[in-house]
This record gives structure tokens, sequence and C-alpha cells, in this order.
């Protein structure tokens, strides 16, 4: 008997949907009965494990307050052409991933989890080659941003060579709010062992974030230069910290955030190019390491203190009080004066280092100046930097 076409048609309709179905459910999608939620419009800091999701917006008036802060730190006041080195909004990114850092719940056996992040801040630049200590007063924010980091409730450690231990001993020595920094120190040259290499992958495994702060970074030829093209691993002063960075990226995808001010410092590898193009003998002393975000300055203490202020910002806005208690000004002045050093406390640092022996790493002299500028330039730029922050 003949199938009336009707039926053939209906038949073959039937057909068809049972075949998309099957191809849709094969795909790995669902069937429900619930609409679909709407995309969150967050992000997750790359690093942590647990995928912490956080939002990356903030109020106008804190991306203001940053963009401020930005534009006081790189007016190339050294005259060495960090303008070029810029990089836009890699202040406030880094600001975010500082001040939202969350703890990598570790998967090794042998690691207990911890429930403070930990930063490990790379540190020192000991261009004042022909003495001992030959740390330059630029870099000393380092200390600064390990006590920042403590105050937003996280594990600070600050990382250099063994040349340098004076220089950062003086720094915390006899300062209650500084206490609980911990320092390690590395061997340069040749007095470095298979246990430091074992030493130093701990320390890698163990960070949550990596910041470095005129810390002395390996050109194109493995080698670390001063501005003037000095060899400093050829005088035994070096330590190779930056594979701390490379072991953490690679086992943990650990953020890293560099403050430099010259183009050889660690983590300049992201603007290689410019420094190449713009900065004398940038083909020599330029850094190959290249930071997930840096922050250019002109002075990199500058840098630091930027740092410091924009993460106090940002924890400003993320961590505001909800009970009431405050506006948001006055929560906004209470994070800045808890992270961010003051005139007298930086004034009285870069004595006590320069008293164990830290020089100017542009004169070559035991005083207390940074990059050749006076002290009381450093305590203007601070000063800036301060009232920016309280939006004043």
């Amino acid at each position: 008997m003949p199938i009336p076409s009707s039926f053939s048609l209906t038949l073959i309709s039937v057909l068809v949907l049972l075949v998309s179905s099957s191809t849709f459910l094969a795909s790995g999608a669902s069937f429900s009965s619930t609409p679909p939620k709407k995309r969150s419009n967050s992000w997750a800091l790359p690093g942590s494990s647990k995928d912490t999701a956080m939002t990356t917006s903030l109020p106008p008036s804190i991306v203001g307050s940053i963009n401020e802060i930005d534009a006081i730190i790189t007016t190339d006041a050294g005259g060495r052409g960090m303008k070029h080195l810029i990089v836009p909004r890699d202040l406030q990114a880094s600001a975010e991933i500082l001040a939202r850092l969350q703890p990598r719940q570790s998967s090794s056996s042998s690691s207990e989890d911890r429930q403070k992040p930990r930063v490990v801040i790379l540190a020192g630049f000991p261009c004042c080659v022909d003495h001992s200590p030959p740390m330059e007063t630029d870099g000393l924010a380092s200390v600064d941003i390990a006590r920042a980091a403590t105050q937003l409730g996280y594990e600070a450690i600050v990382v250099t060579e063994s040349c340098n231990a004076p220089v950062f001993r003086a720094a915390v020595k006899g300062v209650e709010e500084l206490a609980s920094i911990q320092l390690v120190f590395f061997p340069g040259g040749p007095s470095w062992t298979a246990g430091h290499d074992d030493e130093m992958q701990r320390l890698a495994d163990s960070a949550d974030l990596i910041i470095s702060c005129e810390r002395a970074g390996p050109a194109a030829d493995g080698r670390c230069y001063t501005m003037r093209g000095i060899d400093m691993n050829e005088r035994g002063l070096i330590a190779p910290l930056h594979t701390i960075v490379d072991r953490a990226r690679e086992t943990n995808r650990v953020k890293y955030i560099a403050i430099g001010d010259g183009g050889n410092e660690l983590g300049m590898g992201k603007v290689i190019d410019k420094i190449h193009k713009h900065i004398p003998d940038g083909e020599k002393i330029g850094a190959v390491t290249a930071a997930d975000h840096l922050i250019a300055a002109s002075v990199s203490n500058w840098g630091g203190y930027a740092l410091i202020a924009a993460a106090a910002l940002v924890a400003a806005a993320d961590r505001c009080d909800n009970d009431g208690g405050g506006s948001a000004d006055d929560n906004r002045r209470q994070w800045i004066d808890k992270c961010l050093p003051t005139e007298e406390s930086e004034t009285q640092l870069l004595h006590r280092c320069v008293a164990a022996g830290c020089r100017d790493g542009v004169s070559g002299k035991m005083e207390a100046t940074v990059d050749g500028m006076p002290l009381e330039r450093s305590m203007q730029c601070l000063r800036e930097i301060r009232k920016a922050a309280l939006g004043a």
C-alpha cells in the first residue's frame, strides 16, 4: 500500500530532529529548564590554583588617583629616557594583583597550604662595584613594598645577594613594623653551590607573587651591567635571582611585577626594543627578562611608592567598611596611612642604610641622596603621591 506523502514528510522531520538532538548532546551541551546565567564581568587571577574570580571594576575616583600617581613618577626626572619605557595601565594592573592576592594552594604533599599569600621581593643593585657593600640607595623601596605586603595581610620575603646583607639588615633593624619581613641572602660568583639551587627552587615554589624593585637583570649575554656598562657578574656580585622568576612562572604560573628606571633592571625585557632604541648602550645593558607588568619610573624608589599607594587604593575600594562605620574618604585615608611610608620613616630608613655603607648609585658617595638627587626630591615625590592617593 503506498505511504501518503504527508506521512513521509512527517517521518523525515522526526528523524532530522532526532539526529540534530543527538549531535547537540554529543557536543557536551545539555537541556535546562532554567535560563542561562549572565556572563560575569570578572576575571580570575592567574597564579592561583583556585582561580579566585575578582572584579576588575574600580570606582572612577580610584582610577583617577592611580592615573595621577602614574603621571607623578613618569616625568623622567633623571633625564635618562625612561619615558619611552612606560607601559600604560601597568601600574593599575599591578596594584590590583597585589591588593587582591590569594594564597595558591600547593599540590605538593611536601608543602603545607598557607593561609596567607606569600610575596617574594627581589632586590639589590650592587652597582657600586669598588665598595663593600656595593648596594645603592635606589631600590630601598623594596623594604617599603615588603612592609605594605604585611599590612595587606601577606607574608613578605626580601631576597638579595649576601654582599648587600649589611644594608638590608640595617633597613629592618629595630623597627617593630618591619620585624615580620624575612630576609634571604644568596652568594654571588664562585661561592654558588647545588644547595643554593635547591633553596632557590623551594623559594620559587612557595611564591604567590614576585615583585622586583631596582633589581639587576641579565642582558642578552647573561651578564648584569651597570648603566656605565660595568659587568657586575665579573666582580662576583650577582646571584642568579632571575631564575626564581623563571621557576615560579613555569611551575605555578605565578605573576611577576617589576619596577625599574634605566632599562637594565630585571623585568625590563617587556620593553626591550625601546631600550635598544632609546637608552644609551641599551643593546648591551638591556635586561631581557620580561615582567608581566612593568612600572617604569624616574627613580625606582618612586615606582615602589606608587605601587604601594595604588594597591592601598584598590584595597580601600575592595575592603570598604560595610557596617557604615566610616566614609569612603575615611577608608581611603586609613589604607594609605596603613601602607604608604611617611616622610619621617623613609628618611630614617635611608639614613640607617647609608650608615651601613649604602651609596648613591650615581655619585658613589655614602650620602642620603638617590640617583644623584637630594633626599628632598624623593620626599617631594612621596608627598605628591600621598596627596594624589587621598584625592586632595
